[in-house]
């Protein structure tokens, strides 16, 4: 059975509605996939209840190290704090890492205006930026796409 871990921000309402999508999808394209959502692992993530760092950490790190691949979504004006950590410390062991990352603002690259605009002031800039680092380590061993329906068929079509 393959285990992955998806990794996105859990405490907003949208986050979390993305995460139940998302986590659906890695299910639907890997039958009996074992997926570690973080969310979902109410010993550390229950705010009503209290766990500390260490036993955040020590969950999951071992779901990481488990782990087969990841699933870390990069949207938001940045890349989420523990999203980047979870891509740091997995990266190291050379597993596949699917990038998901929405933004519309990817349209219209292409688009000649905009990049004679940014050109000309830096601050019309209306593309966004992703930390080059973390994208590289994603790169890698992964790939980064542009939907979840793209997730899913990257799942079916990637040897884990």
């Amino acid at each position: 059975m393959k285990k992955g871990y998806l990794a996105n921000g859990l405490f907003g309402l949208g986050d979390r509605l993305i995460n139940e999508l998302v986590a659906k999808e890695v299910r639907a394209a890997i039958p009996g996939v074992d997926l570690y959502v973080p969310q979902e692992n109410m010993a550390i993530n229950d705010k009503a209840a209290y766990a500390d760092s260490l036993a955040i950490a020590r969950a999951d790190m071992k779901a990481l190290k488990e782990s087969d691949f990841l699933v870390a979504v990069i949207d938001g004006v940045e890349i989420d704090a523990g999203v980047a950590a979870e891509i740091g410390a997995f990266s190291m062991l050379d597993r596949p890492i699917f990038g998901l990352y929405t933004d519309t603002r990817q349209q219209g690259r292409d688009n000649t205006k905009k990049i004679d605009a940014l050109v000309a002031d830096g601050t019309e800039n209306q593309f966004m930026y992703r930390n080059l680092f973390v994208v590289g380590l994603i790169k890698q061993n992964g790939m980064i796409v542009n939907s979840v329906e793209q997730l899913g068929e990257a799942l079916k079509n990637t040897k884990l």
